[in-house]
């Protein structure tokens, strides 16, 4: 299914059906799935406001359906990467709980380990060294489980890409000194995060962030022709989230700066 996860077009049930699976879209209940349907499609307009307001009305119900719950999680990342500074942390825990609750409801579902990692990966970049460590720890094994759960969650190895490639921008200093006094970090570098971003290019092409953080890959790299050629690629797949608009914009930063840098 590949990037069909990460914005869910659906017009009419039939199709929903088979972009979401058709097992895990016929398990929610009648009025879940018409909220469900509809938040959706105000999400992939960028009409935040609105997608929250349609799938706030299913967690009423009790429990809530655990394909609504990973939804709330990704909104509520992708609002946040949107939002003033000051509200961002707020929003990346609001997310990371509700992908939990999603998992605590079907641990089944790629898209809640998947929007848990994504949440926690936001979250560890305010952390100290040794909460960082141990966030990494969780980044990875949701991950895992996510891509193990279904190998065709794009999303799952774009995030993990980026995990990778934070990795590769460690020192080996640095490394050591967690590995003695923190536990270690998992292992991984810009290999590992070079063959997870490609393996989500080709699980869906047409997905901003894949090429977008391919191209900061290369950037970190100094791999520059590389890097122009990924940048390149995002602008012209355009955006699927609000916060790719701004991302544009550096893409071309960043295009001009490598051309000048040769």
């Amino acid at each position: 299914m590949g990037g069909r996860r990460w914005f869910v077009v659906a017009r009419v049930p039939f199709l929903l059906i088979v972009l979401i699976g058709a097992s895990a879209w016929i398990q929610l209940p009648a009025e879940a799935r018409v909220k469900s349907i509809a938040g959706d499609e105000a999400f992939v307009r960028m009409e935040y406001d609105s997608a929250l307001s349609v799938y706030s009305a299913s967690l009423h119900e009790s429990p809530a359906p655990a394909e609504i719950l990973w939804r709330m999680a990704r909104l509520c990342v992708c609002l946040a990467d949107i939002s003033p500074e000051d509200q961002q942390m707020d929003l990346f825990k609001k997310a990371e709980e509700f992908a939990r609750q999603s998992i605590a409801a079907d641990s089944t579902i790629s898209e809640g380990h998947t929007w848990r990692a994504a949440a926690l990966g936001s979250m560890a970049m305010e952390g100290s060294a040794k909460e960082k460590v141990q966030l990494c720890r969780e980044i990875k094994q949701e991950l895992d489980i996510a891509i193990a759960l279904n190998p065709e969650d794009d999303a799952a190895y774009s995030i993990l890409g980026s995990f990778y490639r934070a990795l590769g921008n460690v020192s080996w200093i640095e490394k050591r000194l967690a590995g003695i006094f923190l536990g270690g970090l998992p292992g991984g570098g810009f290999e590992d995060a070079e063959q997870a971003l490609r393996k989500a290019i080709s699980l869906d092409p047409h997905v901003f962030r894949h090429h977008y953080e391919l191209g900061r890959l290369y950037a970190d790299w100094d791999r520059p022709q590389d890097a122009v050629t990924a940048f390149t690629r995002a602008i012209e797949v355009g955006p699927m989230m609000a916060a790719d608009k701004k991302r544009i914009e550096r893409a071309r930063e960043m295009i001009a700066k490598l051309q000048d840098r040769g």
